[in-house]
This record gives structure tokens, C-alpha cells and sequence, in this order.
């Protein structure tokens, strides 16, 4: 009875784990920190952003300066003169905003150098991992570098269809 039992276990061990999905733990900061040419972009791109951030730093120091003396002023103003001054710190204030946003902002300047310079060298690392994934047999890659993120996720394991049909979604 024994002999049965341990046959069966063993069985079993080798007949599920023949179907264990096998996966591999990436870290694409430390893969990308290794790359020369992400190096030399990284560099690039800190160049440019703090260039582009003392311009706007030196735009908000002029619209500061702005400030401080028309709080100095404004009581000798006449209504005409405050509204003008109040206009031009207006003015001035939405210049610094939009050359921030375009700048910094979703889509903006950094945004499109960043596609420039170093999506390439993340589409060379994500199809080595692709490469790897399927000559190996890997069913998963996970990137450990921000969180727990899929790198990779062999196509027949995709259940998304299954769900939709079980929802009643065609």
C-alpha cells in the first residue's frame, strides 16, 4: 500500500509539474545601467533637462522680481498702471507655465528626446528578452527593476478571449 501510495504521489508530481509555467526574473535598470549608449544617453538627456530647467528657473526669478516690485509699488499706482502691471505679471506667469509644460509635460520636449535616445536601446533589451523567453521556454519574464512588471507572457497563455465569452462580450 505504501509502494502505491509513493508511485502515485510521484505520478502526479511529474504529470503537473510537466505543466508548471516556467518564469525568469529580469532587472532592466541594472541591464540598461550596463549598456554604454544608456549611459551616454542618460547623460544626454540630464543635460538638456537641467539646461531647460534654468531657463525656467531664470523665467520664474525675472516674474518673482516682477512681483516684488509691483507689491512695492501698487500703492502709488493709479488703476490704469495697476492693471497693466497686473496683465504683464499675468502674462508673464502663463509664459512660464506653458514653457514648463512644454518642457516637462506629458508629450513635451524631454518626453520626445527620451523617445529619441533611448526607446531604441528598450527595443533592443525587450526582443533579447523575447529571444530568450522562447528559446528557453520561458511562459513569463518579470522585470523586478519598478515593482513586479510582465516583460514578457507567452501568447497561449492569454485568457483575455475567455473571459470576454464568459462576460457574454463577443
Amino acid at each position: 500500500m505504501k509502494k502505491f501510495l509513493l508511485v502515485a504521489v510521484t505520478f502526479f508530481l511529474f504529470a503537473f509539474g510537466s505543466y508548471a509555467q516556467r518564469y525568469a526574473i529580469i532587472d532592466t535598470k541594472y541591464i540598461l545601467g550596463k549598456i554604454p549608449e544608456y549611459q551616454d544617453a542618460d547623460k544626454k538627456l540630464q543635460l538638456v533637462s537641467d539646461q531647460w530647467q534654468k531657463e525656467i528657473d531664470d523665467k520664474q526669478a525675472v516674474l518673482d522680481k516682477m512681483y516684488k516690485d509691483y507689491d512695492a509699488e501698487q500703492f502709488m499706482l493709479s488703476d490704469d498702471l495697476k492693471k497693466k502691471r497686473e496683465d504683464e505679471l499675468f502674462n508673464k506667469e502663463k509664459e512660464v507655465r506653458d514653457l514648463q509644460k512644454k518642457r516637462f509635460g506629458y508629450q513635451g520636449d524631454l518626453f520626445k528626446e527620451r523617445e529619441k535616445l533611448v526607446k531604441p536601446l528598450q527595443d533592443k533589451l525587450y526582443n533579447a528578452v523575447q529571444k530568450i523567453a522562447v528559446a528557453r521556454g520561458y511562459d513569463f519574464i518579470l522585470d523586478k527593476s519598478e515593482g513586479i512588471t510582465v516583460i514578457f507572457a507567452d501568447p497561449k497563455l492569454d485568457k483575455s478571449d475567455d473571459v470576454l465569452r464568459e462576460m457574454g462580450v463577443k
